[in-house]
């Protein structure tokens, strides 16, 4: 017999992940040796069938090089070897991510398609008036993967320092002061709504099509304020071309650990945060979902995963299926109150 030849996968920098090495291949032997074994034990052991024994799929509603895009690929990488087998990223857009959910809710309930979702799906539960899946009912949590905080920024030519600074323009000029986000309905969006919402001032919501436009029309001066994930904002930031007033998380960003939260800058409770995890159609067996969420986990331990994180200023999750799963329910809740709010509706 020939030897099995694995694949080679491209990590989001475009470096090459190295091949799986002689212990996976020795430790594959070993589990198809014990389920071998398995299979004289009688009818218990044959409900038990090996798992995987196939390539598993991670469905991504977004484009490549995107947020949820760069998750998914960094976990797919290193997970592959943890299984022995492929783990291939599909990239599905459309819709605002929902096509691939659409997809990912009809597909067998077998632990091979896998749904990589962001805050944009809790988003979309109150947004969308006939989405063709229920996140909470069509799907199981697995995992949280990653978190990136916003920047809350505004052009360097605009006269405030300071949130507070902001606050008092937008009350002296309501409805005067616009700010950019990356879409109708996106997490920038609703991050701005939400700011509008608690600070009680009317601001002027502009969508562009992406975060980077959304950022050029902010350096450029066609806009003064802006939501903005943190990989988009940073590199302006760290130039001088947008002044930054605070991050939306809850805590500090790590890669700006002098800039305040907009909770500590005056706005208090603010909190919102761009998230990334990964789902599993409703009826998966209990024991794939653990063995996938404990692989899951070990992967973002891995030193460099982690690092290509960090240097995005995002931060691993990880943590049990059920503590994604109050994170989805806790945001499903939140945001459907600022759609209500903000008369938001999307068909």
């Amino acid at each position: 017999m020939g030897t099995q030849q694995h694949p080679v996968y491209l990590s989001q920098d475009g470096a090459v992940a190295p091949p799986a090495s002689s212990r996976r291949v020795t430790r594959c032997a070993a589990v198809a040796g014990l389920a071998g074994v398995a299979s004289l034990g009688g009818p218990a052991a044959a409900q038990a069938p090996a798992w995987p024994t196939k390539a598993v799929r991670f469905l991504v509603g977004f484009a490549p090089g995107g947020g949820t895009d760069i998750m998914a690929r960094a976990v797919a990488v290193r997970l592959a070897d943890a299984l022995g087998q492929q783990v291939v990223v599909e990239n599905r857009p459309g819709a605002n991510a929902n096509l691939a959910a659409e997809i990912a809710a009809k597909a067998p309930p077998d632990g091979y398609t896998v749904l990589f979702i962001s805050v944009s799906h809790a988003v979309s539960k109150s947004l969308y008036r006939n989405l063709k899946y229920d996140l909470e009912r069509d799907f199981i949590p697995l995992a949280g993967i990653g978190s990136v905080p916003q920047a809350l920024v505004v052009n360097p030519s605009l006269p405030v320092r300071s949130v507070k600074d902001l606050i008092a323009l937008a009350r002296k000029r309501p409805g005067e002061v616009t700010y950019a986000s990356s879409g109708s309905g996106s997490p920038e969006h609703l991050a701005g709504e939400m700011f509008a919402l608690m600070a009680g001032v009317k601001l002027l919501h502009v969508p562009f099509k992406g975060g980077a436009p959304s950022a050029a029309a902010i350096v450029g001066g066609e806009v003064s304020v802006g939501f903005n994930t943190m990989p988009v904002a940073l590199p302006h930031i760290q130039s001088g071309r947008m002044r930054v007033l605070a991050t939306t998380e809850d805590r500090r960003a790590g890669v700006l650990p002098d800039v305040p939260t907009i909770a500590e800058a005056g706005v208090t409770g603010y909190a919102a945060s761009t998230w990334y995890g990964a789902m599993l159609p409703t009826g998966t067996p209990r024991e794939i979902v653990l063995r996938l969420n404990t692989e899951i986990n070990k992967v973002l331990q891995i030193a460099e995963v982690r690092d290509r994180l960090l240097s995005l200023g995002a931060v691993t999750l990880g943590g049990t299926p059920e503590a994604f799963g109050t994170l989805i329910s806790t945001d499903v809740a939140k945001f459907a109150k600022v759609v209500k709010a903000a008369n938001m509706q999307v068909e």
